[in-house]
């Protein structure tokens, strides 16, 4: 068996309608897209029978990806990571991480499909807990460093980056800024805490995308997408990097660090 992947940055989105029709000339058995709206629907829309195991952010069927999550239907299944739904309470925890933040500047990717899904709950929350929101966009390497420039200009209280895979892959470069610029920052992730961000909440990506892999080896061995439901989250973990935390001078409530999934030392 053949395996082919490809990664793309957030600025060659456009490439993916280009890459999807290549994979259908190839008559591959199966196209995985683990992680990503924007090539889960670039696939969707180039083929209508080779099955295709998605993992998204966000609802499959507003998407128009599945019919139902129970009964997917046609040929298309796989993961939503719920991460846009959870968008409100991960600010909610960074403010109760920092509640002396006012001001909350938050990193997008304005070329990816969820980001208005993500904005939109992000400032209706923003809202409700008296907080004002920054968007600061960015959709390559060189954007990322243009954003902190500009936060090293504003000096907002608090970075909530948006989950983005395009972020998830740039997390070094982002913890290293944010370090660098002695910002607060949540993200959806656990290793871009890993890498010396503040506190992530969100699903654990490694066993979602586990999970892809799994319906993945399903479908080769006969199983119809059709009648593989999709797979929700059911358990979201909070990580808490102490170390981070003392580097900017914060106390973490014991509460927080009661529940936290991991803390790291």
């Amino acid at each position: 068996m053949t395996v082919e992947y490809d990664w793309l940055e957030a600025s060659q989105y456009d490439r993916l309608p280009a890459l999807m029709a290549d994979l259908v000339r190839r008559r591959v058995a199966v196209i995985a897209t683990p992680g990503d709206n924007d090539a889960a629907l670039a696939a969707k829309a180039a083929t209508a029978t080779i099955p295709i195991v998605f993992g998204v952010t966000e609802d499959p069927v507003k998407l128009g990806l599945v019919a139902s999550l129970a009964r997917p239907g046609g040929n298309a299944t796989g993961m939503n990571f719920l991460v846009t739904e959870i968008a409100a309470k991960r600010l909610a925890l960074l403010h109760e991480l920092v509640p002396k933040a006012v001001r909350v500047a938050v990193l997008l990717n304005p070329v990816s499909s969820e980001s208005e899904t993500i904005l939109r709950a992000v400032q209706e929350a923003a809202r409700a807990i008296g907080l004002q929101i920054r968007v600061l966009n960015a959709s390559t390497s060189n954007e990322i460093d243009a954003a902190f420039a500009t936060l090293e200009h504003e000096r907002p209280d608090a970075l909530f980056v948006a989950p983005n895979a395009f972020f998830n892959s740039s997390r070094t470069q982002i913890a290293t800024l944010t370090a660098r610029e002695r910002i607060p920052s949540a993200f959806s992730q656990r290793v871009a805490v890993e890498a010396g961000g503040l506190m992530s909440y969100g699903t654990n990506a490694v066993d979602m995308v586990r999970q892809v892999g799994i319906y993945t080896g399903n479908i080769l061995k006969g199983t119809k997408p059709a009648d593989l439901p999709v797979v929700q989250p059911t358990k979201f973990e909070l990580v808490i990097n102490l170390k981070t935390a003392k580097a900017l001078g914060l106390t973490i409530p014991e509460t927080l660090l009661a529940t936290a999934d991991e803390v790291i030392q």
